[in-house]
């Protein structure tokens, strides 16, 4: 199929959203299907135009366009005018102004939802997606999202639960820990990883406090905008064993995850993300797939959402803030190597059903 996907997030831009953005589009394109993409024309921020594949970590390139407007509110409008000009099989989008526009024009859509409709609009948005007729389906990251929309708002004809994924060819020959480290020049101390953004609600501050707590151990946050990580670093103050390294690309991440003696995810219990809102009890957070995939043990706050994913098998589930209990778990983990091998190995047979590929399959399938 000829497939145009519409996002209004910023390309290239080291946020989540836009990550996932591009990883659905390689996976409709890796699966076949001619795949453009369309984004706001906004100023990248950090990386260019030209290294969206080393950015993004993709195996796989697909068009992207760039549509100049005036404001990010008439984009949505403009891009279903280039849709109209193209005239596509189906419009895949994440926002739902073009969603609703795509069916007003008699297109085909697949909407992807990720949080629940927001601010004074939002509601309204998305009670006309379901109002109007046409071929569509809704696509929800999380069984919460779902419920949660169909409580409230109600649900189309036609929908589907699909996690966030992971690119295995991303985590195939992972050096040892101790190859990682050297590349990396960190320490041979046990070392704890924390990868992603430090919006509020990450758990940074559960991640200093048990650095604290822990004086021998290294404590490293790969992610974040700029500012976040200079003004992490001085509440840091003196504390030696915690480095908040900044953002890298998707295709250095594996890496640096290998390079853990354990991968945490203390999120807060409540979290919120680059577009607002508290995302805690309805998000799919990509990093926990590319924790498993990294072959590493998990700790995690213990989140509803993350238990659709994980269970006690697979992760060390501990209260969200409880930094005494945090403490504890990772003492545990430390000491026993058997346990760590244990879940990073039920963690990793895991994660092969949660494939981007596989994920955009079941998202198209009859439709």
């Amino acid at each position: 199929m000829k497939i145009l996907a519409i996002a209004m997030s910023r390309i290239p831009a080291p946020n989540a959203n836009g990550i996932q953005v591009m990883k659905v589009c390689q996976a409709l394109s890796q699966l076949g299907h001619e795949v453009i993409l369309l984004v706001p024309d906004m100023q990248p921020q950090g990386g260019t135009r030209d290294d969206l594949k080393s950015f993004y970590g993709l195996e796989k390139t697909f068009e992207v366009r760039w549509l100049k407007t005036k404001s990010r509110r008439t984009f949505t409008w403009h891009a279903i005018r280039e849709a109209k000009k193209l005239n596509p099989d189906v419009i895949y989008s994440w926002s739902p102004q073009s969603s609703v526009f795509a069916l007003l024009h008699r297109l085909p859509l697949i909407f992807e939802l990720h949080e629940p409709p927001l601010g004074r609009f939002g509601p309204l948005w998305y009670r006309a997606f379901l109002r109007l007729g046409g071929k569509k389906r809704l696509v929800s990251i999380t069984n919460a999202l779902r419920d949660v929309l169909a409580r409230k708002y109600g649900l189309p004809s036609s929908s589907v639960i699909a996690p966030n994924g992971i690119d295995l060819e991303r985590y195939e020959s992972l050096p040892s820990k101790e190859l990682a480290r050297r590349k990396l020049n960190f320490s041979d101390a046990p070392t704890i990883i924390c990868t992603g953004h430090l919006y509020a609600g990450r758990g940074v501050e559960t991640f200093l406090a048990l650095a604290e707590k822990s004086p021998n151990v290294e404590f490293i946050w790969v992610g974040g905008r700029q500012d976040d990580v200079e003004g992490w670093r001085e509440k840091a103050g003196e504390q030696k064993n915690v480095k908040f390294k900044g953002f890298v690309q998707q295709s250095e991440l594996p890496l640096y995850q290998s390079a853990a003696d354990i991968l945490i995810a203390p999120y807060a219990s409540q979290i919120s993300g680059s577009s607002g809102g508290d995302s805690a009890s309805v998000a799919s957070p990509m990093k926990l797939f590319d924790y498993m995939a990294a072959k590493r043990p998990i700790i995690t706050s213990d989140l509803p959402v993350i238990r659709e994913i994980l269970d006690e098998e697979s992760a060390v589930f501990v209260p969200p803030d409880d930094v005494d209990a945090w403490h504890t778990a990772v003492t545990r983990l430390l000491d026993d190597e058997n346990l760590r091998k244990k879940l990073a190995k039920n963690a990793c047979e895991i994660v092969g059903e949660y494939t981007w590929q596989e994920r955009q399959k079941k998202v198209l399938q009859e439709f």
